[in-house]
């Protein structure tokens, strides 16, 4: 009983409230990108990294004493490894060979001479380089997107689709910039896993769409209705279950994975969930709105299906 009258809800008569939502975050994340921006990790910004490795167990406060003792500002310190042994510190500009001795020389100093390190720097050129890149290539795997729906189904599912992946996208980009998550190489390749995941839902639901579409003749706005929400609830399952399976994987990543993984399984987290809202609520409403006008013109329309 309760299923069924679960299986009543009507998806495309709340759909003002879907768009309501997702306008609303949407606003927000522009507004706080305008205000604030992105909180860009060394990746994106100029900066030094260090991984130190030592021959016995690090402890955290003795390390930031190093660090000001070196005469450097204090920075966020993780130590992970086979028994704590190693440390990863991320400076906000580059350091010179100076620094980097110095700090060197009081590592040695506290855990003997075991003592081996790992550099890597970003200048401001190489920086800017990386960020045009990941947005490059966000809008590359885009277009892509649109060419393959355009030609698989027809323009109207490219439209819909596309809004609903850049929804997916912007709605990460928006809660990593409300609540100045860092922002890194790893997060770009969460978000292209995020569009490639969101477009794979939003298709199965078109092609039951489509599938539904070669036996109705459609006369009313109602009868649209009612085709969508059947094709819905027909594949609910089936994107409840490819949904769930890769959030367990990603959560899985997000609790044990280790500190360099986990704004990039955050969010996967995050765009999973929002993949699948927006596959469910969004993409299906934005082409029933399309579609619509094409009955405006006849009582009755048979709608082909291109092949």
């Amino acid at each position: 009983m309760l299923y069924d009258k679960i299986k009543k809800y009507d998806f495309v008569k709340h759909r003002k409230l879907f768009f309501t939502i997702s306008i609303v975050v949407t606003l927000l994340g522009i507004l706080t990108l305008a205000i604030f921006g992105l909180n860009r990790g060394v990746d994106f910004k100029s900066g030094t990294t260090l991984d130190i490795t030592a021959g016995a167990a690090l402890d955290k406060g003795k390390v930031e004493q190093i660090v000001t003792g070196a005469g450097l500002p204090p920075v966020p310190v993780t130590i992970g490894g086979d028994n704590n042994e190693r440390v990863s510190m991320r400076f906000d500009r580059v350091l010179n060979q100076e620094e980097v001795n110095k700090l060197m020389a009081g590592f040695t100093a506290a855990y003997g001479d075991k003592i081996s390190k790992e550099e890597n720097t970003v200048d401001t050129e190489l920086a800017n380089e990386l960020a045009l890149k990941a947005i490059y290539a966000v809008a590359i795997a885009s277009l892509g997107i649109i060419i393959y729906v355009s030609i698989r189904f027809e323009w109207r599912f490219a439209i819909a689709a596309i809004v609903a992946l850049l929804h997916d996208a912007f709605i990460v980009v928006s809660l990593f910039s409300i609540f100045q998550w860092e922002v890194n190489l790893p997060f770009v390749a969460a978000i292209l896993t995020i569009i490639g995941y969101s477009i794979n839902d939003t298709i199965v639901i078109f092609d039951r769409i489509r599938e539904n579409l070669r036996f109705a003749k459609l006369k009313t706005f109602e009868d649209l209705c009612t085709l969508v929400n059947n094709s819905i609830w027909q594949t609910m399952t089936r994107s409840i279950n490819t949904v769930f399976t890769v959030f367990i994987a990603a959560l899985c990543l997000f609790i044990f994975g280790s500190e360099a993984i986990r704004y990039f399984s955050l969010a996967m987290l995050l765009g999973l969930v929002s993949g699948a809202y927006s596959s469910i609520f969004i993409a299906a409403q934005v082409w029933i709105l399309l579609k619509n006008k094409s009955l405006r013109s006849s009582k009755a329309v048979t709608v082909p299906v291109k092949e």
